[in-house]
């Protein structure tokens, strides 16, 4: 796959680069979270230029509860009209999310307003502490597909249910604009974590049978960022919810520099996209040598996937 890099031209749209495919998709997605309050949090929105619409949202959660129904925030909408004569690098969203570019490529102000509901709003700073990094295999579950990803600090505050929460952690925001049709998904992860600045890790796996790989991603240490060569998801699974209640990841570059991280999810919210789910939990990693990191996995897997392996597990096999 061929590898370009994020310019300042590629913080706005690219509706000017896809064709009249009705499956035309364009996404910017950051997160955040409170370690101490097992709080997570995102912004993502998604555009689909061809049939003007826009959607998703924010949400927030925390170790109380995991169905977006009974989380702390959820909003997550469907199909409202993309703003005219806004781009990506200044704009407020139906949606509630607004976003400015502050320095190319690198800082982004990030707000939510709920429209009058007084549930939850936001305040939040994102810079980057390293470049975006492009995808490097078109094998993983982004496929041909333009794809960025970018770890950064995030700080300054929410409001969430009237309470003022400051926040001040390492999170990862991406990009992606091409074909993105409602029935591609497969089963698959998205693992993150950082300790500091100069120090985390992006696994991206594909998932065959009882086999998880790394298909793409990066390991970072010492500032120093560095594609994945190969590695591994494992971990166990609650047989009662199917959710992963430990994970562990091995993980190599393309310099030999090895990570074994072992994962504890502390919460988690289930994130229902078309035809399938996002079971995505905040995560405190223990990276040996490297240290704590904080991060996130998403697990993701199409509805009738996710139903057979419940059926079985009512079944008792």
């Amino acid at each position: 796959m061929t590898e370009r890099k994020f310019t300042a031209a590629d913080d706005g749209f690219h509706f000017d680069q896809m064709d009249d495919d009705w499956w035309a998709t364009e996404t910017a997605w950051f997160s955040f979270h409170h370690p101490e309050r097992r709080l997570g949090g995102w912004f993502y929105t998604m555009a689909r230029p061809n049939i003007g619409i826009v959607s998703g949202g924010a949400w927030v959660w925390d170790d109380t509860a995991c169905l977006p129904w009974e989380v702390p925030f959820s909003s997550n909408y469907t199909a409202l009209p993309i703003p005219k004569d806004q781009d990506l690098t200044d704009i407020r969203l139906p949606t509630g999310t607004t976003i400015r570019m502050l320095e190319p490529c690198m800082s982004y102000a990030l707000g939510y307003d709920d429209s009058g509901r007084n549930l939850f709003s936001a305040d939040l700073r994102f810079d980057g502490v390293m470049s975006p990094e492009p995808l490097t295999a078109a094998g993983s579950t982004f496929g041909s597909a333009h794809h960025f990803d970018q770890f950064g600090r995030v700080h300054g505050h929410i409001i969430l249910l009237g309470e003022r929460i400051d926040i001040d952690c390492f999170g990862m925001r991406d990009r992606t604009w091409g074909r993105r049709p409602e029935n591609r998904p497969r089963r698959a992860g998205y693992i993150t974590g950082m300790a500091d600045a100069d120090t985390g890790f992006l696994a991206v796996t594909n998932i065959e049978g009882d086999v998880e790989t790394a298909a793409y991603g990066f390991l970072r240490r010492d500032g120093r960022t560095v594609s994945l060569a190969e590695g591994t998801r494992t971990g166990t699974r609650d047989p009662a919810t199917g959710h992963m209640s430990s994970i562990e990841m091995r993980l190599t570059d393309q310099e030999g520099r090895k990570l074994v991280a072992r994962g504890e999810p502390v919460s988690k919210i289930v994130i229902n996209r078309h035809t399938f789910i996002d079971i995505n939990s905040l995560v405190r990693w223990d990276c040996g040598s490297d240290g704590i990191a904080w991060g996130e996995e998403q697990d993701m897997w199409p509805m009738h996937h996710f139903e057979r392996m419940m059926r079985a597990n009512r079944k008792g096999g």
